[in-house]
């Protein structure tokens, strides 16, 4: 799913747009907190990064991308950051599927 996002601006050189094609780790980012969320219930970015061991900028990048694509949602709550502050709360969505 990750192919659903640009990595490279349009206007960044071709070299950065041949890297970006090469690295796939927001593909590992994006199960490293879907898993978490589903494992540990509703998060902030900063208690999803101290999880997965992930960086908060990681997780704060990809959680707008997972949204997109329907694996998570806000929670319209707000929980505390790591330095205290509120953040916004988010949930994993669990994928309905019809039963034949």
């Amino acid at each position: 799913m990750t192919y659903l996002f640009n990595r490279a601006r349009s206007l960044d050189p071709v070299t950065s747009h041949a890297a970006a094609d090469q690295v796939d780790f927001a593909s590992q980012h994006f199960e490293k907190i879907v898993d978490c969320l589903q494992r540990f219930g509703a998060r902030g970015k900063d208690g999803i990064a101290e999880l997965t061991g992930l960086d908060g900028n990681q997780v704060a990048r990809r959680l707008p991308e997972l949204a997109k694509i329907g694996l998570v949602e806000l929670t319209g709550r707000v929980t505390k950051s790591k330095s205290g502050r509120a953040e916004r709360e988010w949930r994993f969505v669990p994928v309905q599927r019809e039963l034949i």
